[in-house]
């Protein structure tokens, strides 16, 4: 059974020219016997279905004014919208039309968006890291004020010490690094001064001898490391002060532990030696040539002195050249750009230095961009074996002292007379 209702294809009224039923009244056959097919039309095209699926005008076409649901003339059922080569056109809420069979549109905005979130973040855990590592430094009451206590000068003034502190070792890792076993007290290593001038200039960073032969308030006459070891570092601050007449403004102490950790947590250091370096007695084993220093060897480089001539004067050399090399390393664009570098030697750093109760993170940071070029030099010497009540001692020259010194204070550039410089021995 036909399930079309009859007469669906027909119009309202037939036409004039056409009943529907025959040839068309100016007497011409409808084209290919199909009934009410104009003439001149081509085959096929007074056929509803074959009009509808080829997206004729007449039949595909929604008139004007016409909702869903609704027929169009001639009985005609509602037909969908025509398609278009690359997929169905549809509209956005926002009135763009888009393809459903292409790509979606490029959102500048969202990119944005997404941007500027991950950028907050990145700020947000910057933030938090600096100041949770600002907590972990160790601070200490050490810089006091005192009777004539030098007056605030040029530039800023850092005491930085390396003491022999066993802080945090255990008994074994004291064997491996051949520090000594339960060794009670502290002494200090090393002792520096880095001046950062405030019109520009160069660092410069100087060396004290250990067994300078000073002043120390309370005790008379002594040994430098005497200082440290009867006072620790406010008692050490105040004797540089007096002697060098110039006012300290932050301090810096590492002891054994932290050296290791630090260098271990930027990967090693790389040093070129001239000769192999021998010391048991520092756990030092090192041959010729360039080589990575991991954290003991470190400790054992920075604490040798007996194979060479001038013994503590060629270690303070030996010190500042690798202090230089360490903190280079820190600062390169390597490390900084590295967070699998930079975050465990950030965390390193800050948890193995002592500072005064003025000194924050950020400062530290000045400091180690200072210290990768500096202009360095130890105190002028006048005698290095000055015999003394505490043993032979180094004595200062006075004069040239006083000239590094003052120059220091009023920001002037250091006479090249008076800068050593820092080589290795051979």
């Amino acid at each position: 059974m036909n399930e079309w209702p009859a007469g669906w294809f027909r119009e309202e009224k037939p036409s004039p020219r056409d009943d529907g039923n025959g040839p068309a009244a100016d007497g011409r056959p409808s084209p290919a016997g199909v009934p009410g097919t104009p003439a001149g039309a081509p085959s096929g095209a007074g056929d509803p279905a074959v009009r509808m699926s080829t997206g004729g005008a007449s039949a595909a076409a929604t008139p004007t004014g016409l909702s869903a649901g609704d027929t169009q003339p001639g009985g005609w059922p509602q037909q969908p919208p025509a398609r278009s080569a690359l997929g169905t056109q549809r509209q956005s809420p926002s009135g763009a039309v888009g393809s459903a069979g292409g790509r979606r549109r490029f959102r500048p905005r969202l990119v944005l968006a997404i941007i500027a979130g991950l950028i907050a973040l990145i700020l947000v855990l910057a933030a938090g890291g600096y100041f949770y590592l600002d907590s972990r430094l160790h601070r200490a009451n050490i810089l006091v004020d005192y009777g004539n206590r030098p007056a605030a000068s040029a530039g800023t003034n850092w005491l930085i010490t390396g003491s022999d502190s066993r802080q945090g070792l255990t008994r074994t890792q004291e064997r491996q690094l051949a520090t000594g076993i339960d060794v009670h007290g502290h002494r200090s290593d090393s002792v520096m001064l880095l001046h950062i001038p405030a019109n520009g200039g160069p660092a410069v960073l100087v060396s004290f001898p250990r067994d300078s032969y000073v002043p120390i308030p309370g005790y008379g006459s002594n040994k430098l490391n005497a200082a440290f070891s009867l006072g620790g570092p406010r008692l050490l601050a105040e004797t540089v002060q007096n002697a060098t007449g110039l006012r300290i403004n932050h301090y810096m102490g590492i002891g054994f532990g932290g050296l290791v950790n630090v260098v271990n947590a930027v990967g090693g250091v790389t040093m070129c030696f001239k000769q192999p370096l021998r010391d048991p007695a520092a756990g030092l084993h090192l041959k010729k040539g360039c080589q990575t220093l991991d954290g003991a060897q470190a400790l054992g480089f920075v604490r040798t002195r007996h194979q060479f001539a001038s013994q503590d004067l060629q270690r303070e050399q030996n010190q500042r050249v690798f202090i230089r090399a360490l903190l280079s390393k820190v600062t390169s664009p390597a490390t900084l750009l590295n967070p699998f570098r930079v975050i465990p030697a950030a965390f390193g750093s800050a948890g193995a230095l002592t500072v005064d109760n003025g000194t924050h993170l950020y400062q530290l940071i000045s400091v180690a961009f200072a210290l990768r070029h500096p202009e360095t030099t130890t105190v002028p010497i006048g005698n290095p074996n000055f015999p003394t009540a505490a043993g032979d001692a180094v004595q200062w020259d006075g004069a040239k002292a006083s000239e590094l010194f003052n120059a220091l204070k009023s920001d002037h550039r250091v006479p090249k007379s008076l800068l050593t410089g820092s080589h290795l021995a051979g």
